[in-house]
């Protein structure tokens, strides 16, 4: 308990209220603000700022106003927890605050001046940037008549271009997070927000062409110069995401608020270029840079060519064509920063004559009738009017014309893992240039080149090299013949791009075929009937083994070749059971455990069964071991807890939960919750995945220091302290008798010989579900049913919400 929160933990009983126990923290992603509707003994809004890791508070009894003449009392109270900003729901009548809460604005606040000084002497002036409130405000603290510090403040609105003649408030009756009402919300309805079908999704990349294919079957659009971002919109909240991962709606914050006010509500996934405009409506990549170091210049847009999914829709498998024509008429109100881009059918060259005349980048291609796969399959391509792409930056140099500064940066580009030296970019970094380089290059030095050969120092110069960790967009005239860049000039830094990604383009020729098919076939030495994945010939891949949605034999090998990467770090060297379904799921399914005759890509291990008789059992080691079990038909993967190194001292433990028949999603995410809760007061780090099936399994992993026995009856005391502490909530016995009403906390997975589901393999269920590990503040918007095949791969792309898993192992004594 820390001192700035003892006073909030010591009014609340943990035991009745689901307030958040109070730990002072940081969120991370600027100043949060939250306004909560709190309908207690009295009804009133608690106004609370995050400042230094708590949020400060106040009660304000008839709201804030928007009318400047209105004066608002507001009284301070005890700070609460950051993670009360998430909080919505109803307190217990007899506990501090009893009532209902609801989530009335959120957003980030930005203060005027300094905050320790303003609270010291009473007055404190910010910027609110929410949904509902916005602009200039204020907090003057009033005075006491016995001297000492009053706790009463007031809350006034300042004049800004958000000042209302009402109070602005009482229009405002739901939820800016679920959509609920306080009634809805005491009475435990679900929230009405649309959620996405996905959460996150790889880009469609285009391949770079010096000829484009002429006819109607090709959509033209301007290649606009600026950060790819994939907006992702539910309800009050926006993701704005780059190619490698980061979330800039903070950084966009005009564009992130336009998003959520244009969508008022609905769900949707948008495709675009985050650009900065001048007024001919050119984009211009060094303005977007300025931008973003200080965030002044006005014209910043989010130029929109592709729609995803809306109100819960996935339309990546809908034709381009149909995309955009579904786009454009949803972008009829759009506001000006996001702008629809428009195309033209066929007539490329005359398209990318007007492109470069205009001076903007180029055009890109796209086939009318192509789907959204996520990849670069040559659906899209790109035709530049300049030569220019990204590159890492491995050093730079410094002459002795100068004292101080870059004289110019050493690129290089990825090829085959190694970086490469590909040249130097003296010209085009400005003064300004240069003082955010010196000032990302600090952090950076290091000892050697970072260049698989090094480039030869010039005379009177001197060389710093740097980690190859920032990339920087360059344009060129041409490569030498040497594969070095010829009059490279800098125009900036880009930090939506992951630098290991960072190849030389190579221009395809459309005229360019690939070999028939048939010939294809002869030289590897395959009938039409078959292909060859990790060593393994597949047979009959065009086998449906999913209906609805139709999922082949070879849709299946091929999600195991792109998830084995990640899956073997759970799998490899564990002793296996397997289901398999060879006709499909529709027909017979089998549980296999021993290894045949005749089985390939698999290591078998002789060891004692539960009777002490000695059986074979079989592990894997490699990605063909997968293929090979899936070739033959294996759809699930079940693990022991244990490695064949150290088969008696297990060092995975697995709880699953189990609810029964008809409960509510919300106590099974209430169970997951208290069993993290538990874990945590042993001192034991928790992972959290998706079972696939009713349940969600809350996974720990260990040092293999103890036996079976001690392993198992240790996992059994917790779920037997489940059982005592919430007798009405859980239990730990296996009868389903025993499970009214209840979620039965799976603990026998644990002994020796049990086996529980794999992390990312798949189930032999309708919808092809998969195990998926997942974060845990994604508990409350992914069910466990809720990742199929298609959302795993899109999510491999990112990061890895179990990433050092084992690094993290605990002791069990």
């Amino acid at each position: 308990m820390t001192a700035k929160l003892s006073e909030y933990n010591q009014k609340r009983n943990f035991e009745r209220t689901f307030e958040p126990e109070g730990n002072a923290e940081n969120s991370g992603e600027g100043l949060r603000f939250v306004v909560q509707h709190h309908m207690a003994r009295r009804d009133h809004y608690d106004l609370r700022l995050e400042w230094e890791g708590v949020l400060l508070s106040w009660a304000v009894p008839k709201g804030p106003s928007c009318d400047t003449h209105n004066k608002r009392l507001a009284v301070q109270v005890e700070n609460h927890p950051l993670e009360y900003r998430n909080f919505e729901g109803t307190i217990p009548k007899g506990e501090y605050g009893g009532g209902v809460i609801m989530l009335w604005d959120e957003g980030f606040w930005e203060p005027h001046g300094n905050v320790e000084e303003g609270l010291s002497e009473g007055a404190l002036k910010f910027i609110l940037k929410g949904r509902r409130l916005k602009g200039k405000w204020a907090l003057v603290r009033l005075k006491a008549k016995d001297g000492e510090r009053s706790t009463s403040w007031l809350l006034l609105k300042e004049k800004d271009e958000y000042v209302k003649s009402v109070d602005g408030i009482s229009e405002f009756n739901t939820s800016i997070r679920t959509g609920r009402t306080m009634i809805e919300i005491e009475a435990g309805q679900d929230e009405k927000i649309t959620r996405n079908p996905f959460s996150v999704a790889d880009v469609q990349l285009a391949k770079l062409v010096n000829k484009s294919p002429e006819g109607d079957d090709w959509l033209y659009e301007l290649k606009y110069d600026g950060f790819r971002i994939v907006a992702f919109v539910e309800g009050n909240n926006v993701r704005l995401i780059t190619r490698n991962g980061n979330d800039y709606s903070k950084r966009f914050y005009e564009i992130t608020s336009s998003l959520i006010d244009w969508a008022a509500g609905r769900a949707m996934v948008l495709d675009g270029e985050m650009a900065i405009t001048d007024a001919s409506g050119k984009t211009d990549f060094h303005a977007l840079q300025n931008y973003m170091k200080n965030s002044k210049t006005q014209n910043l847009t989010y130029i929109v060519f592709d729609l995803l999914a809306l109100d819960g829709r996935d339309f990546r498998g809908y034709q381009l064509i149909e995309r955009k024509e579904m786009l454009e008429t949803l972008m009829k109100d759009a506001p000006k920063n996001l702008y629809y881009s428009r195309y033209v059918r066929g007539n490329a060259k005359e398209s990318f004559v007007v492109a470069c005349e205009t001076g903007m980048e180029g055009i890109i291609g796209k086939k009318a009738d192509s789907i959204y796969s996520g990849t670069r399959n040559g659906d899209w391509i790109k035709l530049k009017c300049d030569k220019r792409q990204e590159f890492i930056i491995g050093g730079y140099s410094l002459t002795d014309k100068k004292i101080s500064g870059v004289s110019s940066i050493l690129l290089g580009v990825y090829e085959g893992g190694k970086l490469v030296y590909a040249g130097r970019a003296g010209t085009g970094i400005s003064e300004t240039d240069t003082k955010v380089l010196e000032e990302k290059f600090r952090n950076l030095k290091r000892i050697d080149s970072p260049f698989n050969i090094a480039p030869k120092t010039r005379s009177k110069e001197k060389i710093t090299w740097l980690e190859p960790e920032l990339v920087a967009e360059i344009k060129f005239a041409e490569w030498t013949k040497d594969n070095l860049l010829r009059q490279a000039s800098f125009k900036g830094i880009r930090t939506d791009k992951d630098p290991k990604e960072i190849k030389r383009e190579k221009v395809e020729c459309e005229t360019q075929h690939e070999p028939p098919v048939k010939e294809v076939e002869k030289t590897i030495g395959l009938n039409a009937n078959s292909i060859i994945v990790e060593g393994i010939k597949i047979s009959n891949p065009d086998k449906v083994i999913f209906d609805n949605p139709e999922i082949t034999k070879e849709d299946v090998i091929r999600y195991y070749e792109k998830v084995s990467k990640r899956m073997l770090t759970y799998v490899s060297h564990r002793i296996l059971s397997i289901v398999r379904c060879p006709k499909g799921i529709s027909q017979t399914c089998f549980y296999k455990k021993h290894p045949g005759p005749n089985s390939k890509g698999i290591i078998t291990i002789p060891t004692s069964n539960s009777s002490g008789e000695k059986e074979d059992y079989f592990y894997i080691d490699k990605a063909s071991g997968i293929i090979y079990e899936v070739q033959m038909g294996t759809l699930e993967f079940h693990t022991w807890g244990s490695t064949v190194d150290e088969l008696e001292k297990p060092d995975v433990m697995v709880f699953d939960l189990d609810p029964d028949e008809g409960m509510d999603l919300s106590q099974v995410r209430q169970g997951v919750l208290d069993i993290k809760d538990i874990l945590s007061q042993l001192s034991l780090i928790s992972y959290l995945k998706t079972s696939g099936g009713k349940g969600y399994h809350v996974v720990v992993p260990f040092k293999p220091v103890v036996t079976w026995d001690v392993f198992h009856d240790f996992a059994r005391r917790v779920a037997e302290v489940m059982e005592q502490k919430w007798p009405e909530r859980y239990t730990s016995n296996v009868r389903k008798a025993k499970r009214t009403n209840k979620i039965f906390i799976d603990w026998i997975r644990n002994g020796r010989g049990a086996t529980s589901i794999a992390p990312y393999s798949l189930r032999a269920r309708k919808g092809a579900r998969v195990s998926m590990p997942i974060a845990w503040d994604e508990l409350d918007t992914v069910a466990p049913d809720g990742i199929n095949m298609s959302d795993a791969l899109l999510r491999i792309a990112g990061d890895d919400p179990w990433k050092g898993f084992f690094q993290n192992n605990q002791m069990l004594k």
